[in-house]
């Protein structure tokens, strides 16, 4: 596995195992299936509703495969109905019950709304006891991570967005770099538009020469750019695949080649949009 240091210090693996939609009744076992075929990272949200099966599975990692928890990184994020000094308090230490575990390795802000900043001044304090390792923020543009960043005392460590083949976020990642924030990728295989990474024939020819998947040259793109990725799956052959893009390295007309397929745009409403309220709210 490869790893990123974080601006604390702090090490995070550059390729993570994501459980965003993954059936409920599944969990456990990808999760379990993941740290099995190698994953050191695991990403969860309070709005995903599967944190308890995120920490069964890990549990049952540890214990079967003799995984140590130090070895696992752990990322949950607060949701918008849980932002505020003491409710954020208390829905971290919610969120470490359910995960079962003594402390979180990075706890992000899942959305740039409503009262972010006392929720984000309540993850400093978590973190000055000890029970988080590292703070960061998700979905947040430019101009709203440049705010944080100046006006809080501790620099967030990640910020998680969309980024994909269609939107490779090359305007944020040159801001996220000059206040050393790290850039993790949320939805890193277009979702809904994997087909298209599938079948479009520049990625096909890449992937062909490299004896890869074009799944695996989306994912490498964006490692080989220092974005760390989370993608997920059911399937215990595509976890493993999704994982093993660590042997190769694109060349530098391949990265330009990838780079014109950057459409600029968001899959789903861009940072200004308000429908995003309504979204979170929903």
């Amino acid at each position: 596995m490869e790893y990123v240091k974080l601006n604390n210090g702090v090490r995070m693996p550059m390729v993570g195992f994501g459980v965003f939609e993954i059936p409920m009744e599944q969990t456990a076992r990808c999760v379990y299936d993941a740290l099995e075929a190698g994953y050191r990272l695991i990403d969860t949200a309070q709005a995903y509703y599967n944190e308890e099966q995120v920490g069964e599975g890990i549990q049952q990692a540890m214990q079967s495969l003799a995984i140590r928890r130090e070895d696992v990184f752990i990322t949950t994020k607060v949701w918008v109905t849980e932002f505020g000094y003491e409710k954020t308090k208390a829905s971290v230490r919610d969120s470490l019950q359910k995960l079962k575990t003594d402390y979180l390795d990075l706890v992000l802000i899942h959305q740039c709304l409503s009262d972010y900043y006392s929720a984000y001044r309540a993850l400093e304090e978590l973190y000055d006891e000890g029970l988080i390792r590292a703070i960061g923020i998700s979905n947040f543009s430019a101009e709203r991570m440049a705010d944080i960043a100046t006006f809080n005392r501790i620099v967030p460590a990640v910020n998680q967005v969309e980024t994909h083949l269609f939107w490779q976020q090359y305007y944020l990642h040159e801001w996220m770099d000059k206040y050393n924030i790290q850039h993790e990728a949320w939805g890193p295989l277009a979702q809904h538009r994997l087909d298209e990474i599938i079948k479009h024939p520049i990625v096909s020819t890449i992937a062909k020469a490299h004896g890869k998947s074009p799944a695996q040259i989306a994912l490498k793109q964006l490692v080989q750019r220092g974005i760390v990725v989370i993608p997920k799956s059911t399937h215990k052959e595509r976890m493993e695949e999704n994982l093993a893009i660590l042997d190769f390295e694109l060349t530098v007309d391949e990265m330009t080649q990838l780079k014109e397929l950057d459409e600029n745009r968001s899959m789903w409403a861009e940072y200004d949009d308000p429908m995003i309220v309504q979204y979170a709210m929903s």
